[in-house]
């Protein structure tokens, strides 16, 4: 009997647009770093496939039809100056992918407002309404040296758990979510929560923390309400993309 796979390629293709987008909205608002770093998105299906950035582009230059298809289980690491994806990523993305069914998209940023918290003792703060919303539920990975060794994956797992965010220690940021969408909203938010954290607190000027019951009520509101859930932020985003950058859907 011949499957028809049609409805399997227009969710890939709508999946391709979106997770392109979320390339050129990351070099947007200055979250790149060069062809480091990267964004993933599962495929549907039983297999644990997901897409990927190909090594070697900026996010600015990333397109729809440019994004790499790779299988965790028959993915073969290759040498750097050879390989179509960066290995690290594969190491990080194909261990959320493979134990989270829930995480549809998986996102890894070296920022300097993230690098930074990532390397401070206190970790994130609730110093406001964007980091309140990571409150209890923020988790954080020690560093093992560049993610190239596949046994980390174990421990980056049950580091992140049931969590959306997480601090990489001395190394940077990761995000997931159900949709592409969802995890740069979460990558956004947990960005200027970093982002506010340094200017509060550089010049070594006090900062006043509120209350462990105040922030773990704001932090249950924003769970409740759904804010990075919303399709509105998303949909404004796709449309000052298709000003800006229109050929991330080619």
């Amino acid at each position: 009997m011949k499957v028809d796979n049609r409805n399997d390629t227009s969710q890939e293709w709508e999946i391709r647009c979106d997770l392109a987008a979320a390339y050129r909205l990351i070099a947007h608002f200055g979250m790149d770093d060069l062809i480091s770093t990267h964004l993933s998105a599962r495929l549907p299906g039983k297999e644990h496939r997901f897409l990927l950035n190909p090594y070697g582009m900026m996010f600015d230059e990333i397109t729809a039809s440019s994004l790499v298809v790779v299988d965790p289980n028959g993915y073969i690491r290759e040498e750097e100056k050879e390989t179509k994806i960066n290995n690290a990523g594969f190491t990080i993305h194909s261990a959320v992918h493979m134990s989270r069914d829930d995480a549809k998209c998986v996102m890894h940023t070296h920022t300097l407002a993230g690098m930074a918290v990532a390397a401070q003792e206190q970790g994130l703060l609730p110093l406001n309404q964007k980091s309140m919303a990571f409150y209890g539920s923020i988790a954080f990975h020690d560093y093992e040296g560049v993610a190239l060794n596949l046994e980390e994956r174990e421990r980056l797992v049950d580091d992140l758990g049931d969590n959306d965010a997480m601090v990489l220690k001395h190394h940077g940021l990761l995000t997931v979510g159900r949709t592409v969408a969802e995890a740069f909203l979460n990558m956004y938010q947990l960005e200027q929560s970093c982002r506010i954290q340094l200017a509060a607190t550089q010049g070594r000027q006090k900062v006043t923390l509120l209350s462990a019951s105040v922030a773990a009520h704001t932090a249950a509101q924003f769970k409740y309400h759904g804010y990075n859930e919303s399709p509105r932020p998303w949909a404004a985003l796709k449309r000052r993309l298709d000003r800006i950058s229109p050929g991330y859907a080619t």
